[in-house]
């Protein structure tokens, strides 16, 4: 049975999820996210390399990198997974950019630390707990493997995103970026899959999708999440945020209550 539950404190969203038949679409998130499998083996494409995490596997995704997920095979998977805004994470460094180098880790304390944190987060303990959770993980974090450092992003692929981000209630205007560039549409494309590992349309896409989300934890209202982030309508909102969520933008913002 497919099972997706999100609750959020302290500014971090706790995922605690089940699924044996559900695949996620290629898509990425603004936040870092961190997870482990706790049951089944996990399967996604990572920059163009298949990842497998088997049980207690860490999962460790950085700020827009693009990935699709599913169960290796029919037995399923349980999972739990963190979304750490970057700004959250540099309040706490410093100065310093946190910077995944390995894609899954089998380090049995950060492990624990995360599912300590996910259950605080799942069962509405209170925030100081939360954070203090977040800074041990954090500290486990940098005595890994895992770097600290800041990283370097293509100009044009950055340029391109500001503009996207800029007019998400309308549709993505490809050729306002190509004549930003002074390239052709197939040039741009090519361009920007090249450094993101998807295409300027399912990067919109996706934008709209999570600033939807973001919507929807700040007002509760859906409808607005559809006005704002240029959705045609609910059902064409709920499509697109069930296939990188698992869950519909109305069942969402249920489990906000």
């Amino acid at each position: 049975m497919e099972k997706f539950n999100y609750k959020k404190s302290a500014e971090i969203l706790s995922l605690s999820a089940s699924l044996t038949d559900f695949t996620y679409k290629k898509h990425c998130h603004e936040e870092y996210a961190i997870g482990v499998t706790l049951r089944g083996i996990q399967q996604y494409n990572l920059d163009g390399s298949l990842q497998s995490s088997h049980k207690n596997g860490v999962m460790l995704f950085n700020p827009e990198q693009t990935h699709d997920g599913s169960s290796y095979d029919r037995a399923g998977i349980d999972y739990v997974m963190l979304y750490i805004k970057p700004t959250l994470i540099q309040e706490i460094l410093g100065k310093k950019e946190l910077h995944f180098s390995s894609p899954i880790l089998y380090d049995n304390k950060l492990a624990q630390c995360i599912l300590a944190l996910s259950h605080a987060i799942q069962n509405g303990k209170e925030e100081s707990l939360c954070n203090e959770l977040l800074l041990t993980l954090l500290d486990l974090v940098s005595h890994t493997e895992i770097i600290t450092d800041r990283r370097t992003n293509n100009n044009l692929v950055k340029k391109a995103k500001e503009m996207m981000y800029c007019s998400l209630e309308h549709v993505l205007k490809l050729d306002d970026l190509c004549k930003e560039f002074d390239l052709s549409k197939f040039q741009f494309i090519r361009a920007f899959k090249l450094h993101t590992g998807i295409s300027p349309y399912q990067f919109f896409l996706n934008c709209k999708v999570e600033h939807a989300k973001q919507s929807i934890e700040k007002s509760k209202d859906i409808y607005a999440a559809v006005a704002e982030c240029g959705f045609v309508d609910l059902t064409h909102l709920n499509r697109h945020f069930k296939s990188v969520f698992g869950i519909t933008a109305h069942e969402y913002r249920l489990q906000l209550h």
